[in-house]
């Protein structure tokens, strides 16, 4: 394989450092949104590392080695291509490109992805060096190709939007028999994806029949999902589609988030994270609250001026911050005490003032 991720500094997520526990890697979903320039893919590098992604991924497509010419458009978007071969072939990169887009993610302080669509590709991304090899829901019955992958040992991250357990069932045993570190995604392959079809239980049926990390790679355009995925079902790995602006031209932007968007979801997964790390007992009281409780408690307090010798009478009572004295919860108790001194009006009574 070529360079390794853990010769540069990367954050501690479940991808650089597979465990239980590990902090949930974000990955910037790029595919084809770059639509065949590299310096855009580079600019998507750059704005992933600044809105706090842990991972960047591309998609690594050889026309020749992966579609016939005859390849149907399943949606035609491109004026500019007349078929959908002649779209793949414009978005190849050379393979020094692709060393570039790796150096430069290294740089970033990015793990880099890309998923091959063919064993040329895998070929390809093996010099070049991936922090994982991820296989998209297209790929997951490609089992000659999932079997190359997993050879490497590394981890193996598996998205599964067009398949039930029964072929998820046979991929996840290439990966085990080769005992790389596995994560399964739940994957919807709708674009956008809608709330009803997001299916964050499936992130639980994963980890219970697997017991593998489970992931969620979302194609909603929001940060809901993935946020739900990392609060409620502690997910390992979530990914989403990346644009620079939803006026960017390509299939993927309605399914995308912006750069904003990507920012306010690791912001929001990292407060999630530090939640979760830090359980409250409220069984008892955290001495830190003290000082705010004397402001925003009450006391009961004398409503007039009251001279020492005084028997209270309820008329006398009053109940007022800050919360520095007697509770109010012992006001009625306080009815036929006598005070021990005197005592202004408005002054929060103590236990010391009273016989």
């Amino acid at each position: 394989m070529g360079t390794s991720h853990m010769t540069i500094s990367i954050p501690n997520t479940w991808l650089s450092v597979p465990a239980a526990g590990a902090p949930c890697t974000i990955i910037a979903e790029v595919a084809q949104a770059h639509d065949g320039s590299l310096g855009m893919a580079h600019a998507f590098i750059d704005a992933a590392a600044r809105a706090g992604a842990t991972a960047i991924k591309f998609q690594t497509h050889i026309a020749e080695a992966e579609s016939t010419p005859a390849e149907p458009w399943r949606t035609r978007f491109s004026q500019q291509d007349d078929r959908r071969f002649d779209y793949w072939k414009r978005m190849e990169f050379s393979p020094a490109h692709w060393a570039g887009l790796k150096a430069h993610a290294d740089d970033a302080k990015l793990l880099f992805l890309s998923s091959p669509f063919s064993p040329a590709a895998v070929a390809l991304l093996r010099r070049t060096g991936v922090a994982a090899w991820k296989v998209a829901s297209g790929e997951l019955t490609n089992l000659p190709m999932i079997t190359e992958m997993a050879r490497d040992g590394i981890p193996m991250l598996l998205s599964t939007g067009m398949s039930a357990f029964d072929e998820i069932d046979t991929a996840v045993a290439i990966a085990r028999e080769h005992r790389a570190p596995l994560a399964v995604f739940q994957c919807t392959t709708r674009y956008p994806s809608p709330p009803e079809a997001i299916g964050l239980n499936v992130l639980d049926d994963i980890r219970a029949r697997y017991g593998c990390a489970a992931g969620l790679s979302d194609h909603s355009g929001t940060i809901f999902p993935a946020l739900a995925a990392a609060a409620a079902h502690q997910a390992e790995v979530i990914e989403v589609h990346l644009t620079l602006s939803r006026e960017m031209f390509g299939p993927d932007v309605v399914a995308s988030v912006t750069t904003a968007e990507l920012a306010q979801l690791c912001a929001g997964v990292r407060f999630i994270e530090r939640m979760r790390a830090a359980p409250m007992n409220k069984s008892g009281l955290d001495p830190a609250l003290q000082p705010m409780r004397e402001i925003f408690f009450k006391s009961v307090v004398a409503l007039s001026d009251l001279a020492s010798g005084t028997v209270l009478a309820p008329e006398m009572l009053g109940v007022k911050k800050p919360g520095t004295g007697i509770r109010p919860a012992r006001l009625e108790s306080l009815i036929g005490m006598r005070l021990t001194r005197a005592v202004a009006a408005d002054t929060p009574l103590r236990d010391e003032d009273l016989a």
